[in-house]
């Protein structure tokens, strides 16, 4: 047993990671085949004890992945590459182990979030870990499009047990490893650790690029430890090449206030005290920001997918990195003709900041260190091309209302001088009162309110040095002031945090209907590994909303506080795609931002998936169709990194959603291509698009409007 953090942590201390039952005979097990397709493209061959695959990468280069099927030996033989499917491998790793460290706490299901949780701490209640165990009861091979499947039985982990898998994709050089696993237990909520380990390494040297942008190396045998990285990679290298280990790029992350690099590798021997070998991997940090650490949803009966990617190279560490960095684009959102990227919800506090700073450094001027500040300089390297604040989150105190009018200025000052033809930094706020629950406020020129009105105080009234300024006081006020100044309105996480209930609870009321209100925010939380996708809280809201007959559409919110040069944000972010001609100039006001989120002229997306063009019978989303028959075309152009999982045309008619799902299972690694499809939409009133890949990752439109 092992004292951790408040609780007393089950430590199965094991000699190896993959122990099996003496009620297991020491015979090779028969693999079965009926699954398997060789058209997948995946060559997989069972010799006696051994069950090796191979899978084209690359042209004249093949990846490698050897098993071994029998009790008590490591289970990877080799990872490595070949010249062909049947030619002679060099291995890069050999006798390795794929381990995975669950730790299971529970979730609060009295509180009235239950399983929407944010606000949640299970660190700070009793919590167990386990190193997960393999028996090697059965396996099994699968094919499914250009991808197949091996699945090992016999997978436990404390209260959790089901198979291990390694999923292997031509044209890739990836072998995709999944924990598969689900629990009876209730109230669970889990977080993992996994990576690969071995009782006699042989790598050379375990490498990385720190977050300061420098490259790391070191030993086998240093005690284990974890390590800050970018890119969410550490890599072992010997004589035959480099293996990377990374995780799904933002399904592994659940939601935190701040976007920190806590560390998100391990290397060394001894991790955790659970794996006692020589090991590199990835993990999650248990006690996340110390604020609200909800981890991962694992209801009963689900079935959690806790998975990581091996990525095979010949070359060196900085070679399989630039390999893996081509998955996020370099942690990239890309250029589209006709689009420019919009990224909401940061609560930077620069405007504080700056204040702050001028008092210290007695200046009037801009303080020394926020010339560029950090996070302006992070959202420019992500591609973002329009950044919308949620400036003063702080807390309602006296000082914000005596000085809210000289802080507003100084926001709307700095986002003038810190926006220019390539880059548009907006003021924004979370004003969080009046219409219940969170929501955000977004004008298209600077505007100067307050949040209070006393009982004799105008609805708007001049004031030197500022202008109009309006005073709000109730929900009326807010619409009305929206009316005014050309504004919308949303709310903010709907449903979670401290929009719990929201905007259910003000769906009727006449500012929710009106066209300022725009609608909700979408951000991947809360965190369910068992889902192939991300974010089915407000997804399932944008699908009310349309069949409450209202036209309300969802952007994409990042949601975080402070943000620097060595922040892991692009993990926690997606971008919203605006149909713009062009940026904007601070000077001319932005109300073409405002029209393209009105209109529903965008698609939202964590990056890796995009749908440059899409339309339902020849409407994009945001206008209207009229249906006239019962076949109608949808069409939709995707560019993608990772091998796409499926899509799905969603679809209602004022009661019930649809599902039209499309397997994209026949899609390779980078690559594009213009979908067809025809759906039944005759009687639905509204449909939108949305598209996944293997890793969660994934993009969604807006509804088009349906009418007879």
């Amino acid at each position: 047993m092992k004292l951790q953090g408040p609780a007393v942590v089950f430590a199965a201390l094991l000699p190896a990671l993959f122990l099996n039952s003496p009620s297991i005979q020491a015979q090779p097990l028969k693999v079965d085949f009926s699954g398997y397709r060789a058209k997948s493209g995946v060559t997989i061959q069972q010799n006696g004890a051994q069950l090796r695959a191979t899978w084209p990468m690359v042209k004249g280069e093949y990846g490698v992945l050897a098993l071994d099927l029998t009790p008590n030996a490591p289970l990877i033989t080799e990872l490595g590459t070949a010249p062909s499917a049947r030619g002679n491998s060099t291995p890069i790793l050999r006798n390795v182990n794929p381990n995975t460290i669950l730790t299971v706490g529970t979730r609060d299901l009295t509180a009235p979030a239950g399983w929407v949780a944010f606000f949640d701490d299970p660190p700070k209640r009793p919590y167990q870990s386990y190193l997960a165990t393999l028996s090697k009861q059965s396996v099994r091979v699968e094919s499914q499009g250009q991808h197949s499947t091996i699945i090992i039985d016999g997978l436990t982990a404390g209260p959790f047990s089901g198979d291990w898998r390694f999923t292997l994709y031509p044209g890739t050089r990836l072998v995709h490893a999944q924990a598969v696993i689900s629990t009876q237990r209730d109230a669970s909520a889990i977080l993992y650790d996994t990576g690969l380990s071995s009782p006699t390494p042989s790598w050379s040297s375990v490498a990385y690029m720190d977050n300061q942008d420098k490259w790391q190396r070191t030993g086998n045998s240093d005690a284990a430890t974890p390590v800050a990285v970018r890119y969410r990679s550490i890599m072992a290298q010997s004589g035959g090449g480099t293996v990377a280990v990374f995780p799904p790029p933002h399904a592994y992350f659940y939601p935190l206030d701040f976007a920190d690099n806590f560390k998100f590798a391990w290397q060394g021997r001894g991790f955790r005290e659970l794996i006692n070998e020589p090991g590199f991997g990835i993990r999650q940090p248990l006690e996340g920001d110390r604020r609200h650490v909800p981890w991962v949803n694992a209801p009963p009966g689900t079935v959690q997918k806790l998975g990581v990617f091996y990525l095979l190279s010949r070359g060196n560490a900085q070679q399989a990195l630039g390999d893996v960095r081509r998955y996020t684009r370099d942690d990239h959102f890309p250029k589209l003709d006709g689009y420019h990227t919009f990224s909401s919800h940061y609560h930077v506090e620069h405007t504080l900041d700056f204040a702050a700073q001028q008092k210290a450094q007695n200046t009037t001027g801009v303080p020394r260190g926020l010339e560029e500040p950090g996070f302006v300089k992070t959202l420019k390297a992500r591609g973002v091309d329009i950044m919308h604040l949620a400036e003063f989150h702080v807390g309602w105190t006296p000082e914000m209302r005596a000085k809210r009018l000289e802080w507003l200025k100084a926001m709307h000052d700095e986002c003038a001088r810190l926006s220019n033809d390539q880059f548009l930094l907006l003021p924004g706020e979370e004003p969080n009162e009046h219409l219940g629950g969170h929501w955000l406020s977004f004008f298209p020129k600077p505007v100067y309110w307050t949040l209070t009105r006393e009982p004799e105080q105008p609805f708007v009234e001049q004031v030197a040095g500022y202008g109009t300024v309006y005073h709000v006081g109730n929900p009326t006020d807010v619409w009305n002031l929206m009316k005014a100044e050309h504004g919308l309105m949303w709310t903010a996480h709907p449903r979670i945090k401290g929009s719990i209930g929201q905007p259910d609870g003000y769906k009727d009321s006449d500012f929710f209907k009106s066209e300022q209100f725009l609608g909700g925010a979408w951000k991947a939380m809360p965190s369910d590994l068992s889902k192939p996708q991300l974010g089915t809280r407000v997804l399932d809201l944008e699908d009310d909303m349309a069949n409450w007959g209202l036209r309300k559409y969802i952007l994409g919110e990042v949601d975080v506080f402070k943000i620097n040069l060595d922040s892991e944000l692009y993990a926690h972010m997606n971008v919203n795609y605006l149909k713009l001609k062009q940026i904007p100039r601070f000077s001319d006001g932005w109300q073409s931002v405002l029209d393209a989120l009105h209109n529903g002229q965008f698609f939202v997306t964590t990056g890796e998936v995009l749908i440059p063009d899409f339309s339902i019978g020849g409407k994009e989303s945001g206008q209207t169709l009229r249906i006239t028959g019962t076949g109608t075309p949808v069409q939709a152009n995707l560019q993608w990194t990772f091998p796409l999982n499926f899509a799905e045309i969603v679809s209602g008619d004022g009661t019930r959603v649809y599902r039209q799902r499309i397997d994209l299972s026949d899609t390779r690694a980078f690559d594009k291509r213009t979908l067809k499809a025809t759906a039944d939409l005759s009687n639905r009133r509204w449909a939108r698009f949305e598209v996944w890949d293997m890793a969660g990752n994934g993009a969604f439109t807006q509804p088009v409007w349906l009418e007879k």
